[in-house]
């Protein structure tokens, strides 16, 4: 490797090749997730931060025998360039894939992707001018804000409770850009297990969001990576499966049910809108991944992948309690979560006076890590809540990671105590209510109704 030459330094450089960046990098965002990456991937880290499925669960020998299948019968296929839009066959099995959560697709209507986030990506590369408005979730998932960022979209957060998306405050803020004369280009919702908070979208407000897109013509993006790992409850109809596929784009990916390193996601869309996307994504890459496309297709055409599944939710499920069984043994009494019925992520909210992000350093040099919530907001929120992954380790780690968290956060409260003279309440924060967290309930006083204290006015404008 050639060695760098002396007197160099990184401002310098950044100095001499400033002026022939392009303004949209001046709105770029690092993904908070990639930054951890290089940290976390050390054996000695409990990471607790990415989104990471176990795939050492997928059997070896199922890997072998597959890709020696393919080998034999498709050697020069799986090396050649394919139709951007995905082979046939990988579009089959998205077809059964979902049909299997009820709903039913056309294979023409469905795009095959370098992953999920390439669909948020050719999104907004098909619709979003620098300045138009997408309206998300608050919070929202930490991969996307990066990419709305590096789009010079203006993002509008609308809060959630414990049914996903107040679609109450949705419609004031439609009838608010409705009078300036604004158009949102579209609505991007994680209705199932959503990505940080792990609440899921009621059916009655997947059924109005879905009136309110055709009554206004808005496309809604409807991010589906967890629907199949339900734990618990009834399964919901997609919004997709509720539009007929007039103005809801699916987004869909393999990652989390079969393994992110193939890197083939989907999208199904109106086949105007996907016909613009498809363009989209044949000037950025051509197409997706003819092997491990085909990979995907063995995998499904083998039949194994519903048997697979339920592994997957058995050893997840056991892991989220396991999640919340040290969260309630380790964080302080102040502390509030969410609790999913199925997805990777609690959403954990601490006290006021700390900080997830300046907590994040603490708990590196602990060696273990978590997103800081503020990764999922675009306007400085979130400051004390934290997105935590119960998927990605095993049951031990994720007792340890949890007791290494739970001593940085007490030793920031005592530290904060001595500072002020007081340690802070025990009562949820407003901001903690919304997101669906819930405060912890001893078993003894399981009958006793837990009353929500009335917001005062500094809290009712922070929260608005």
């Amino acid at each position: 490797m050639t060695s760098r030459r002396p007197g160099r330094t990184q401002a310098r450089d950044l100095e001499r090749y400033a002026s022939l960046f392009s303004s949209r990098t001046q709105n770029m965002r690092s993904s908070p997730m990639r930054d951890l990456m290089a940290l976390t991937a050390r054996p000695e880290v409990i990471s607790l931060a990415g989104g990471l499925p176990d795939t050492s669960t997928f059997p070896a020998e199922d890997f072998a025998k597959l890709m020696s299948h393919m080998a034999v019968k498709a050697t020069a296929r799986a090396l050649q360039y394919g139709p951007t839009e995905g082979i046939d066959e990988v579009r089959e099995a998205i077809v059964r894939v979902m049909a299997a959560e009820g709903t039913d697709v056309d294979g023409d209507d469905i795009l095959v992707t370098t992953g999920g986030q390439q669909v948020i990506d050719l999104v907004c590369k098909t619709l979003v001018d620098p300045g138009d408005v997408i309206i998300a979730e608050a919070p929202t998932y930490p991969g996307a804000v990066p990419t709305f960022s590096a789009y010079q979209a203006e993002v509008i957060q609308i809060e959630m409770d414990e049914d996903g998306m107040r679609i109450d405050v949705l419609e004031e803020t439609l009838e608010r850009l409705d009078r300036e004369g604004r158009r949102p280009k579209f609505i991007y919702t994680i209705p199932n297990f959503q990505n940080p908070a792990g609440v899921t979208m009621s059916a009655p407000r997947r059924r109005r969001l879905v009136d309110i897109a055709h009554e206004r013509e808005l496309l809604v993006l409807e991010d589906n990576p967890y629907g199949l790992l339900r734990y618990e409850g009834e399964p919901l109809p997609s919004l997709y499966a509720m539009d007929g596929g007039e103005f809801v784009i699916y987004l869909g990916t393999f990652s989390k049910i079969l393994s992110p390193g193939v890197r083939v996601g989907w999208a199904a869309a109106p086949r105007p809108v996907l016909q613009r996307m498809n363009i989209g994504k044949a000037s950025a890459d051509l197409c997706s991944s003819t092997l491990t496309q085909l990979f995907v297709a063995e995998y499904f055409a083998a039949g194994q992948w519903e048997a697979y599944m339920d592994e997957l939710r058995a050893l997840y499920r056991g892991r989220r309690d396991v999640l919340l069984e040290s969260l309630a043994k380790h964080l302080p009494a102040e502390a509030s979560w969410t609790r999913p019925e199925g997805g990777l992520f609690i959403w954990a909210t601490l006290p006021d006076g700390l900080d997830t992000t300046d907590l994040l350093a603490k708990a590196l040099s602990r060696n273990v890590a978590f997103v800081p919530g503020r990764a999922a907001f675009l306007d400085g929120r979130g400051g004390t809540s934290m997105r935590l992954n119960f998927s990605g380790v095993d049951e031990d780690r994720l007792r340890e990671g949890v007791r290494r968290i739970g001593e940085v956060v007490h030793e920031q409260l005592d530290l904060l105590g001595s500072l002020t003279g007081r340690r802070p309440g025990a009562i949820p924060r407003p901001s903690e209510r919304a997101t669906g967290a819930e405060p912890r309930v001893d078993p003894a006083l399981a009958d006793v109704l837990h009353l929500p204290r009335r917001e005062d006015d500094a809290s009712r404008r922070s929260s608005s």
